[in-house]
């Protein structure tokens, strides 16, 4: 006897319909904050011996120089990492010499990407993006092509395509936020963490899916209930499904808080994109699809 996942899906709905509107207005009214992988631009990462000065104090430093833009951001322990327009070896070299004025420190690393190849990035990570989409949800309709009773197979990848773009969606709206309070930028390893949540959310989403047509394979074209076995196929994948995704959080938990900066935003996206992926494949892909053909009987 499995819990009735199904009986408070109309609550499910208003939960996910009220944080992907939060989503929508956070990313209409705030943005992302892109990194200097698409927008070009130098990132500048330096560790200091002895106390860490205040972002003022680097900032003063560094307003001889024409810059553009600056962005300040502490990091554990006495880090700094500064980002600023695309810069010359010269000008790096300038820099260090006017920062020792604020403490003895040591540098980590200098990266710098042109302008060029940060658009050309920006463009070729949406032909990515979309791509990704419909390729999924392809394998989906084909994957189960074989069903066509209570739902049609194309109906599966419709479904997988919603969840995808709730998955997807939540995560961004709270990048969005993160990037205006805090700073936090969309870089490529954020996209890369993303692109493997829409992976991992489908994988989830197959998981219950598959079930479900084995149950109804087993049944044929009887007339079961189909809200009651769509109901167990949930039952019976929902301990799989927890385990899989507690033993994928807790090294990401480890990484977030001690793998350092370069791999933190990275993490966090990954530890979103997984906690909103396992609650939409056990509480909303099944309860979309029940939803829709009952509300298709209707018409």
């Amino acid at each position: 006897m499995y819990f009735n996942f199904l009986k408070h899906k109309k609550i499910y709905f208003i939960v996910s319909g009220i944080l992907i509107l939060s989503s929508l207005i956070c990313l209409f009214l705030l943005g992302l904050k892109p990194g200097i992988d698409f927008t070009g631009g130098s990132i500048l990462e330096l560790e200091y011996i002895s106390e860490r000065p205040s972002n003022q104090v680097v900032r003063e430093a560094l307003s001889g120089f024409n810059l553009g833009e600056i962005s300040v951001q502490p990091t554990q322990g006495k880090g700094i990492i500064i980002r600023m327009q695309d810069i010359k070896e010269a000008t790096h070299q300038e820099i260090l010499e006017q920062l020792k004025e604020t403490g003895e420190f040591k540098e980590l690393r200098f990266e710098s990407v042109g302008s060029v190849i940060g658009k050309e990035l920006k463009e070729k990570t949406k032909v990515v993006i979309i791509f990704s989409l419909f390729a999924i949800v392809a394998y989906i309709a084909i994957a189960f092509s074989k069903l066509t009773f209570p739902a049609k197979s194309w109906q599966y990848g419709i479904a997988s395509l919603f969840i995808l773009f709730h998955d997807i969606l939540i995560p961004l709206g709270i990048f969005s936020v993160l990037g205006k309070f805090y700073g936090i930028q969309i870089t490529i390893p954020v996209v890369a963490a993303l692109l493997t949540v829409v992976g991992y959310a489908i994988n989830n989403v197959v998981v219950v899916y598959d079930r479900l047509r084995e149950n109804l394979l087993k049944i044929g074209r009887r007339n079961e209930d189909f809200e009651e076995i769509t109901n167990l196929a949930i039952g019976q994948t929902f301990t799989r499904q927890i385990n899989t995704s507690l033993t994928t959080l807790f090294p990401l938990f480890f990484i977030f808080f001690l793998g350092g900066e370069t791999l933190r935003y990275f993490s966090l996206a990954l530890i979103l994109g997984i906690v909103f992926g396992t609650y939409s494949s056990i509480f909303l892909a099944s309860p979309i699809l029940v939803s829709w053909l009952k509300w298709r009987k209707k018409i």
